[in-house]
């Protein structure tokens, strides 16, 4: 299995996938709001392929801000349903954060709505109760991941940036 950055010669079997993995439903989805307009931080979006090039993972990120502080959105990420839970989900996205890590200019505060359980092994914790999102949202899947000390100033509405 190989990670390759992400290419638009992949859009087609990356919809494909979010629409086998997430259902239809997921264009209705809250943090949709925040990906519609929005362009995707293309340095941070990955795929994940077999050795025939089949397409396992993908992941990507999106330019938002919390209260006008700039932040990033993850996901979607979505591995193919023969793959879940082998840890492919979670090597992308760990290669995914070592990237973002390195990279200053988009600042360190990742946000995105998921299961703790699953998130929290990427260092990941519920987003303090301050925040808003575009629409209604179960807030103990808002996530986020940080610096301890950014993370405590965290407050006001999720926005594209």
């Amino acid at each position: 299995m190989n990670i390759l950055p992400y290419s638009p010669d992949w859009d087609d079997r990356i919809e494909a996938l979010l629409d086998l993995s997430m259902g239809l439903g997921r264009r209705a989805r809250v943090a949709e709001r925040l990906r519609e307009g929005n362009q995707q931080i293309r340095d941070f979006a990955f795929i994940m392929v077999s050795s025939e090039n089949e397409l396992l993972a993908t992941i990507s990120f999106w330019p938002i801000s919390i209260g006008g502080q700039p932040a990033l959105l993850l996901g979607p990420l979505a591995v193919t349903s023969e793959y879940q839970g082998k840890g492919l989900g979670q090597n992308l996205m760990n290669h995914a954060l070592l990237e973002i890590d390195k990279d200053v200019s988009h600042g360190q505060i990742i946000l995105l709505v998921g299961d703790l359980p699953y998130y929290k092994k990427s260092g990941f914790e519920i987003a303090p109760s301050g925040i808003s999102m575009p629409g209604p949202l179960d807030m103990n899947r808002l996530l986020v991941r940080g610096e301890a000390a950014q993370i405590a100033t965290l407050e006001g509405a999720v926005a594209i940036l």
